[in-house]
């Protein structure tokens, strides 16, 4: 039996560079004032919950679980907001249908491992018509860092495996499988990977 196990934003849907754009307006809500890095890789925890602690700490803010519910409600909200005037998140290229044909397969067992929040990664999943797959999903609600995300993901499997594949479009995936000694596809420009996963469909 074989894991494979993917990120969603980038690697799934073409929702990352909109995901961080509303991500930032969440947090301007709340916190108008508010020092947020230039990018995501400049966080030692690239998640959602990773990315607001760390901006709670440059800020001088205490750690605050209203507060942080309250940036998650309003991202959600834009999130919902933008997919009603625009629509879902395309896919990348043959996803859905590579996801579908693990699932069926005998010898692979499938989950999520996102760096986002459950109720944006389901939200944005339904939309883009993956909510009928069984998949178990990981997020920042289990975890701030991305390695412990994976590995919650992997749990969910209840299995032992021949292999572990983790399919990410970030150097901060990449660096997370190599520590972890999983095998890793990348997917989309910024790591040279894979633009469809068409061709990889038997």
């Amino acid at each position: 039996m074989h894991a494979v196990i993917f990120d969603i934003d980038g690697t799934l849907l073409q929702s990352a560079a909109i995901d961080d754009e509303l991500y930032r307006q969440a947090v301007r809500h709340l916190l108008p004032d508010a020092h947020i890095r230039t990018a995501i890789s400049d966080y030692d925890y690239v998640s959602d919950s990773g990315i607001l602690t760390q901006v709670f700490a440059d800020n001088g803010i205490a750690a605050d679980d209203d507060l942080a519910e309250a940036v998650q409600s309003r991202f959600v909200e834009l999130l919902d907001a933008h997919i009603e005037r625009s629509g879902a998140f395309p896919e990348i290229p043959g996803a859905l249908d590579y996801l579908q044909h693990h699932i069926e397969s005998s010898d692979h067992a499938v989950a999520y491992a996102t760096g986002g929040w459950r109720a944006s990664a389901r939200l944005k999943l339904k939309a883009a018509g993956f909510d009928g797959l069984d998949v178990p999903l990981a997020t920042a609600d289990d975890a701030m860092d991305r390695k412990d995300i994976m590995l919650t993901a992997l749990s969910h499997l209840g299995e032992s495996f021949r292999s572990i594949t983790y399919y990410g479009d970030g150097p901060w995936d990449k660096d997370s499988s190599e520590q972890l000694g999983w095998d890793f596809v990348p997917v989309g420009p910024q790591l040279g990977g894979l633009e469809s996963y068409q061709s990889l469909i038997r």
